[in-house]
């Protein structure tokens, strides 16, 4: 059917323009047969028009559902985005294409979204703005792309949305602030990114999140996903579901999840943040130089006094305590402690074994003192029988 004036079929709209006396006819065209009725034939005009519409806005080689508002244009290899999305638009879909970049007005109109899919494409960042108009959004799908880098006023505006998904990219660091205006988030995935610790303050806002997910992560459990660790048990222990967190380094710790680790293992952490703030404390005195040496002022007359520059100490830094050396420190002490345990049973089994036979020593000597007693007396006698003889 060919499309006449913004999609419309053009047999339709030259029916309604017919019709309402809107072109121009000749006196034979009418007759009795079609009688002339302008309000009612405007109204059936008008739906039809805006109904056709609606059918036919459908971007090129995409396909539309106008009952569910859906607009779906996987898998076409497109390198951008169109630009006669209807604006009623609800779900939008664009997987699978070769879309390596996005203009910051986008989604300007598309104010009634509620569903955007971009996963499996190239998309190395995204401009500051580009969910600015998206206020009714609630599903966020940017799985598999290339993202580094988020900023944090990137989901500002999207305080209805429900879940987010980050897999499968490259993200190092996930910006404090970003999910500030998201309570409602209740289901997000951070998983197979360059994660290596997390901000608990980042997490703290996401009052109503159900369901985490971190895998896949080279994840180092030091000091600085400790309070981290806080954040999960509180959240494991609200009903919230966490997937494995396991540790890359240190290497005594690989594989390892990071719930199951004990907190004695980040007893140092206070003991370094204690020694740094000290070591703030005492370094506080006159402003210091920073960069490279001043260049050589001018010489002054003995009797003004140059002040002395001070030089900014190095900042001291934090030297993380080996765990395989403490793991080899309890070991030892503990081959110490069971082999001075040994000893001493052994001293004590041995003064059992002593004192038992001292005893029957004792016992046996005294049943022998009488008869060694009555030896003597005989000696004695036979001693005097031959003395008289």
């Amino acid at each position: 059917m060919p499309k006449g004036i913004l999609g419309v079929p053009a047999c339709l709209f030259a029916d309604c323009l017919y019709w309402n006396n809107w072109i121009p006819t000749r006196e034979f065209e009418r007759s009795e047969e079609t009688p002339f009725q302008p309000k009612e034939t405007r109204l059936a005009c008008w739906l039809s028009f805006c109904a056709a519409e609606s059918l036919v806005t459908c971007p090129y080689s995409c396909k539309c559902n106008s009952d569910t508002l859906e607009v779906d244009c996987s898998g076409l290899g497109l390198s951008s985005i169109p630009f006669d999305i209807p604006t009623n638009t609800r779900t939008f879909l664009f997987l699978n294409n070769q879309l390596s970049s996005l203009p910051g007005q986008a989604f300007s109109n598309l104010s009634a979204l509620q569903r955007l899919d971009l996963s499996n494409n190239f998309l190395d960042q995204l401009p500051e703005n580009i969910f600015r108009d998206l206020v009714n959004l609630t599903e966020l799908q940017l799985r598999n792309n290339s993202i580094r880098s988020l900023d944090k006023d990137l989901l500002q505006n999207t305080v209805l949305l429900c879940q987010l998904d980050l897999s499968i990219n490259g993200l190092a660091q996930i910006p404090s602030g970003i999910f500030d205006d998201l309570s409602s988030l209740r289901w997000l995935s951070l998983r197979s990114n360059r994660l290596q610790s997390l901000d608990r303050v980042t997490f703290e806002p996401l009052v109503s999140l159900q369901q985490l997910q971190v895998g896949d992560n080279p994840w180092e459990c030091d000091c600085n996903l400790r309070d981290f660790k806080y954040w999960m048990e509180w959240f494991s222990y609200r009903g919230g579901k966490l997937d494995q967190l396991a540790c890359t380094l240190p290497k005594e710790l690989r594989g390892k999840d990071m719930r199951m680790v004990p907190m004695e293992m980040f007893n140092y952490c206070s003991q370094l943040e204690d020694e740094n703030s000290s070591t703030v404390l005492d370094n506080i005195g006159p402003p210091c130089n920073k960069g490279s040496p001043a260049a050589p002022k001018p010489k002054t007359s003995p009797e003004t006094e140059e002040e002395p520059s001070v030089v900014c100490p190095q900042k001291q830094k934090y030297r993380p305590v080996s765990v395989r050396r403490a793991i080899g420190t309890v070991i030892i002490a503990g081959v110490v402690c069971g082999i001075v345990c040994i000893m001493m049973v052994v001293a004590a089994a041995y003064g059992c074994i002593y004192a038992s036979l001292m005893a029957k020593y004792h016992r046996e000597l005294k049943k022998r003192q009488p008869l060694m007693g009555d030896t003597e007396g005989e000696h004695e006698e036979q001693k005097q029988i031959s003395s008289v003889a």
